[in-house]
């Protein structure tokens, strides 16, 4: 399947399917997607809420590795420790990361966030690698429906590709692999407000509310075990 680098609406890059019309993160702004739904909606409000550290996050579709640069830039300014988990089950080859122009968004930040990028990609896959004095990666290779993981995460990034061209990852199944996966009163943010979506993740016991959306987006979705 052909596979191509785009600039996003705010300068920032990802990857474009065009046999799918679907890219990796969204084509109105790739950082400025990944800041809004994940760190201000998820990360920023577990932080507020006095969360007990490390905070332990799961990351659904490691992709491109933004969302996990993201977070460690923020742990290293908030001084937060942070686990982190990606998931992904088919890893971007590192010809691709190596065009994407990610740590240059970062301007005063660049030399440093290109060297937590680098690696964040070198860390080799199934083992718990220290990225910074505050963010511990562990990459595995697997599909969503093989997570087994039991009451461990304090928030999910929830980032696969859309419904239309991946509906069996927006269904019930997969909530409550989530919900089992998350501890009492955790976090599952995603960037879709797919009416579908969020009953599927009421019929697993969370509790939903629709947020204002990143650019190009009207709304997103917010779920916390309840």
């Amino acid at each position: 399947m052909k596979r191509e680098i785009i600039t996003t609406g705010d300068g920032s890059t990802t990857i474009h399917l065009p046999e799918l019309n679907e890219q990796y993160h969204s084509k109105h702004g790739a950082m400025q997607e990944a800041y809004h739904v994940f760190i201000k909606m998820g990360l920023a409000f577990l932080l507020e809420k006095n969360a007990t550290q490390p905070i332990h996050i799961l990351e659904i579709g490691f992709g491109t590795g933004l969302n996990a640069l993201i977070t460690s830039i923020e742990a290293e300014k908030h001084k937060v420790s942070i686990q982190y988990k990606g998931v992904e089950a088919y890893p971007v080859e590192m010809n691709e990361i190596e065009k994407l122009n990610y740590s240059i968004q970062f301007k005063e930040e660049k030399k440093k966030a290109a060297e937590i990028f680098s690696a964040i990609h070198q860390a080799t896959w199934e083992t718990s690698v220290k990225i910074t004095d505050y963010f511990q990666l562990t990459k595995e290779q697997k599909f969503f429906k093989d997570i087994n993981d039991e009451n461990r995460f304090n928030l999910i990034y929830f980032d696969a590709f859309g419904a239309r061209v991946q509906p069996e990852l927006w269904e019930q199944p997969i909530f409550e692999i989530m919900y089992k996966a998350l501890k009492q009163n955790g976090v599952l943010v995603t960037y879709s407000a797919k009416g579908s979506a969020r009953r599927a993740m009421q019929a697993c016991g969370f509790e939903v509310e629709r947020l204002p959306g990143p650019p190009g987006k009207r709304e997103m979705l917010r779920a916390v075990k309840v």
